[in-house]
């Protein structure tokens, strides 16, 4: 049986406990980097769109590796890039897949978003696993889990409010702290879906 979402989000705080310089300039960087591509006239929205997916890669590399423990670097967060095609794919085809769920009612975009969201860790896993794989994958680790994951999301709602109030610079900490529970949550799936098989 999976941890509780309290002992995840445990567990993420204590994987930050002395990282928590790294992981808020790694997100400073993220942050910025999406700004100023977004201030590109024109253009602006379709490299958005280009780099989503490798960023959200590199997101997961660097969070995952916070999450375990390990050496944990900025260059992580361009990892993505080595795995350009892959991680572009797999970004357009989530999101095809969320917006068409969407189209149906919202609940079905929602489902939809959940059963994918361990797709780039999956592929961080795996160099060979093909976007298409990855969905299935995320869609079968994540069956029974949907509901949990959501939770886990909601656990920030409070928190963000308050990040408001702080016009937003209070996201360079909970930003990290939301990432690596997600990591968190994405390693003890994996080790449950092992023991299932």
């Amino acid at each position: 049986m999976l941890q509780t979402n309290a002992a995840l989000t445990a567990a993420a705080r204590d994987s930050l406990s002395e990282r928590w310089g790294l992981a808020i300039g790694v997100f400073f960087v993220y942050f910025m980097t999406l700004v100023a591509i977004s201030l590109i006239p024109v253009a602006g929205s379709i490299l958005q769109l280009i780099i989503a997916g490798p960023l959200g890669l590199g997101v997961a590399i660097f969070s995952k590796a916070i999450a375990r423990k390990e050496a944990a670097d900025i260059d992580q967060l361009f990892q993505g890039f080595q795995q350009f095609g892959r991680a572009l794919v797999s970004y357009l085809l989530m999101t095809l897949f969320v917006f068409l769920g969407m189209l149906l009612l919202i609940i079905p975009g929602i489902i939809l978003a959940l059963a994918y969201s361990q797709v780039f860790y999956i592929l961080s896993d795996d160099e060979t696993i093909s976007p298409m794989e990855a969905l299935n994958k995320s869609k079968e680790m994540m069956q029974g889990y949907k509901w949990k994951y959501f939770l886990l999301a909601l656990r920030f709602l409070g928190w963000f409010l308050l990040c408001i109030l702080t016009l937003g610079i209070g996201l360079l900490w909970l930003m990290p702290y939301v990432q690596v529970s997600y990591a968190t949550f994405y390693e003890a799936l994996k080790k449950q879906s092992a023991t299932v098989v």
